[in-house]
């Protein structure tokens, strides 16, 4: 994979770039958030790996602006903090991962492996997908409901297809933490519940019949609702 590094700290460019040169990946390098945020609008990366507290301009806000301009690549957040608030805002700003500091070397090499793994899945299923009058047009990245179009965050948006690939079937905490946020070690945080939630008002809120559904002690499920 080509990647992008957004990172100001020596030490953690120098873990970073041997552990993943290893998997033969090629790293750019950008050490303030303007250059990274320029060099992300002039080049095509398959991945940018975005450190929060850099020089120049916030990660957070570099995140923003990147997505901005490019909806289809993958933003990796790496950040000291790891609080709910903090991850949400995270992906309010519509990363697509968040791995916080200090972190293992074997978790990160497997959290970009996953973005490949990602890729190729997304070549091997159908374009469309649908439960009820619930569309993804996955070409478009366009959401409708019958002839309402729905305007979705990148993260809603995962989060939501995530739902309708495995439509009908029951999805723990868990299971959604680990495909769509690609987190497995923060068990504490409630960050699905509020996506959840999120997703609600805009997916089901305006309409009578009810798709997204929550099974207590076990998780979410959408389906139709008789």
């Amino acid at each position: 994979m080509k990647i992008l590094l957004i990172e100001d700290e020596p030490s953690v460019i120098s873990l970073i770039e041997r552990a993943l040169k290893g998997e033969n990946h090629c790293i750019s390098i950008a050490m303030d958030g303007f250059t990274g945020l320029k060099m992300a609008g002039l080049n095509h990366y398959d991945l940018i790996i975005l450190d929060v507290m850099l020089p120049g301009m916030n990660g957070l806000d570099v995140c923003k602006n990147i997505r901005m301009a490019n909806e289809e690549v993958p933003i990796l957040i790496l950040s000291a903090l790891n609080q709910t608030e903090d991850i949400v805002e995270a992906f309010n700003r519509d990363a697509d991962d968040y791995l916080t500091k200090p972190f293992k070397l074997d978790e990160l090499r497997a959290r970009v492996n996953r973005f490949s793994r990602r890729a190729n899945n997304r070549n091997s299923t159908p374009n469309t997908i649908s439960i009820d009058n619930l569309v993804i047009d996955r070409d478009s990245k366009t959401v409708t409901r019958g002839d309402l179009s729905i305007i979705l965050t990148a993260t809603e948006y995962r989060l939501l297809e995530y739902l309708l690939i495995n439509k009908n079937k029951v999805l723990s905490r868990v299971d959604i933490l680990e495909k769509v946020w690609n987190m497995d070690f923060n068990m504490g945080t409630n960050v699905v519940d509020v996506y959840v939630n999120y997703l609600r008002k805009k997916i089901d809120h305006p309409f009578e019949k009810k798709l997204i559904h929550t099974v207590i002690g076990m998780g979410y499920v959408l389906r139709n609702e008789n």
